[in-house]
């Protein structure tokens, strides 16, 4: 049966819009950044004192935000409530030398970052995002959304065997062409410095990565499915960035609603803006203390607390199946999924549970379990690192999309919309 006529057109297109308009990190925390600012909130520089007073605030670092809300009449151990996500998606990064080429190719070195599912970047038109940054420090968001670069496949006339199974190697065959000639040292930069409208000699680094040019679209008959980029974990941010911004109208909280948009989640979350930097814990520390409190009060408050790890889960696969936990099926436009691993995997727990349970009934929102087959490794999150970290509960949550970690994913067209209705339930305490 179609679902088209129940989705949220209106959140769905407002993603669409926010995925295309963030292919890195740093593009990603920006425009979560202006969609605060627009709700209320305003910006604080971490190297600033911080005062007692209430209102939405956020602090940006690298590819990394964290934003909270203080209500009237909180105090110091006023305990919060986190929504917690990840900015950063598998994808083709640029080498600190990245001008090459051979046989009259010029080409890009490029280094593979996090999990990335390669043979989805081949034949496939990528542009340039990222940042750069200038002398005298200042960083300078980058944005080249065309048909720049292509790792082209070898021919099948070339690989007889190729549909047999496709083996690539990292260093050899994942480096794309952007041209014809030979190679010129500092040509990218130079081309980015072009297109950032600044001087080559006025760049001393970047942090530059490709991103497929293709843009989201709903898929399907009904169009009851989207497809596009980075819903790992942007579906997330998106969502949080809303439920945000929608705490900022409800009274009474009794609680601090904070959203906390990580970095470095792909390759381990070991950074100064990953979970398991210290960051989340700075930031909730000093809005403790610059409300008057002292550690009783950061214990206090910590020990009431309650973390939704919002992140992708699998749903699914009608032709694979057999890698699935036989009795739990997530599919799409099913509502969030609840992640369990009895490992810690994920860090729910019975009470985590119900805290989610809760909330999706307060929205009116269906949900789903996840659990891995037992003969596959599980993945995992930034559930349990925020867990271990900061002695915070802890429940992982997500959507179920299929296709995960490719250059473009795929999830139900309901369930982003559903996901940010249970975070906004979950914050309005």
């Amino acid at each position: 049966m179609s679902t088209a006529h129940r989705f949220d057109r209106g959140h769905t297109d407002d993603l669409m819009s926010f995925l295309a308009a963030s292919p890195s990190p740093y593009h990603a925390v920006a425009n979560a950044a202006a969609r605060l600012e627009k709700a209320g909130f305003r910006q604080l520089a971490e190297t600033d004192a911080w005062d007692a007073s209430t209102g939405g605030k956020f602090v940006i670092r690298g590819g990394a935000l964290i934003a909270w809300y203080v209500p009237e009449g909180a105090t110091a151990a006023t305990p919060f409530r986190i929504i917690g996500a990840h900015t950063d998606s598998p994808n083709l990064r640029v080498k600190p030398r990245p001008d090459t080429g051979a046989h009259g190719w010029r080409q890009i070195a490029v280094e593979i970052y996090g999990g990335t599912l390669l043979n989805t970047w081949l034949d496939r038109d990528l542009g340039l995002s990222g940042r750069i940054t200038l002398r005298g420090g200042e960083h300078r968001l980058v944005h080249v959304d065309r048909a720049l670069l292509r790792v082209p496949q070898l021919a099948i006339h070339l690989d007889r065997a190729v549909n047999e199974g496709l083996t690539l190697d990292r260093q050899r065959h994942m480096t794309p062409l952007w041209g014809l000639g030979d190679v010129r040292e500092g040509d990218l930069v130079r081309f980015v410095a072009e297109e950032a409208g600044v001087g080559a000699d006025e760049i001393t680094g970047w942090d530059l990565m490709t991103h497929s040019v293709e843009p989201p679209s709903y898929l399907g008959r009904d169009r009851e499915l989207l497809a596009g980029p980075r819903m790992d974990n942007l579906v997330s941010v998106h969502a949080g960035t809303a439920a945000m911004a929608a705490a900022v109208s409800s009274e009474a909280l009794p609680y601090i609603p904070v959203l906390a948009a990580f970095d470095h989640e792909e390759n381990g979350s070991q950074s100064d803006t990953g979970a398991e930097g210290p960051l989340l814990g700075n930031v909730l520390e000093r809005s403790v203390f610059a409300r008057g409190g002292a550690y009783e009060d950061r214990a206090r408050a910590f020990a009431g607390t309650i973390c939704f790890s919002s992140d992708t889960g699998h749903a699914v696969h009608p032709n694979y199946a057999e890698r699935h936990e036989p009795g739990h099926h997530p599919v799409a436009n099913g509502g969030p999924i609840l992640k369990t691993n009895a490992n810690q995997r994920y860090a729910t727990d019975g009470g985590g549970r119900a805290a989610f349970t809760e909330a999706c009934d307060r929205a009116g929102v269906p949900w789903q379990h996840f659990v891995s087959n037992n003969s596959v490794p599980c993945g995992s999150t930034i559930g349990p690192i925020t867990a271990a970290r900061h002695g915070i509960a802890t429940v992982d949550i997500g959507i179920a999309i299929l296709s995960m970690h490719s250059a473009r994913e795929l999830c139900g067209a309901d369930d982003p919309h559903l996901l940010a209705s249970v975070l906004t339930a979950f914050l309005a305490g």
